[in-house]
């Protein structure tokens, strides 16, 4: 919310000094979201994230389908188990439900991590292709955030266009 309003405020700065001067205003807006989501990087770093974590993630499903196995069969052996063998057994599948859960939560902030990591990496790729629209089209004022944008302002495409190795005009 500070950020918008922040946009909102050096944005009506900018139209009044400007205004004055009789000078045009040139603004542009960047969707993130579509960046993120179209671009040629973006999209590799997801694939690079995805072959990564694929074998934990079914390493874990298998384990929590191992260990469903194993409670079902102690649900259907408990009332024919002697006290020790079913406080024993019980114990195992809370232990195993334990690390179980242990892993999820190491895997998720693995992964959580290197998402971090990637969408860093893309998100200076595309801020350097911003600025150098910026510099080449002399723009006063580009934004990434914003309530509405007008698709005349929205260089988005080109943003993406650039990333994926096009010219960007």
């Amino acid at each position: 919310m500070k950020s918008i309003l922040k946009t909102l405020i050096i944005s009506s700065m900018l139209l009044t000094g400007l205004a004055t001067q009789g000078q045009e205003l040139k603004i542009g807006f960047v969707n993130l979201d579509r960046v993120l989501r179209d671009a040629i990087p973006a999209k590799a770093a997801q694939s690079k994230l995805e072959v990564e974590f694929n074998r934990r993630e079914k390493e874990m499903a298998d384990t929590e389908t191992r260990l469903k196995g194993a409670s079902d069969r102690f649900e259907k052996d408990a009332p024919t188990l002697g006290e020790s063998d079913r406080v024993r057994r019980q114990r195992e599948l809370v232990d195993q439900d334990r690390e179980l859960q242990r892993k999820r939560r190491e895997f998720q902030e693995d992964l959580n991590q290197r998402k971090n990591e990637e969408l860093a990496s893309v998100l200076d790729r595309a801020n350097r292709v911003v600025k150098q629209i910026f510099d080449q089209d002399k723009y006063d004022l580009i934004v990434q955030e914003a309530v509405f944008a007008s698709a005349k302002v929205d260089i988005t495409d080109r943003v993406i266009k650039a990333l994926n190795g096009g010219s960007g005009k």
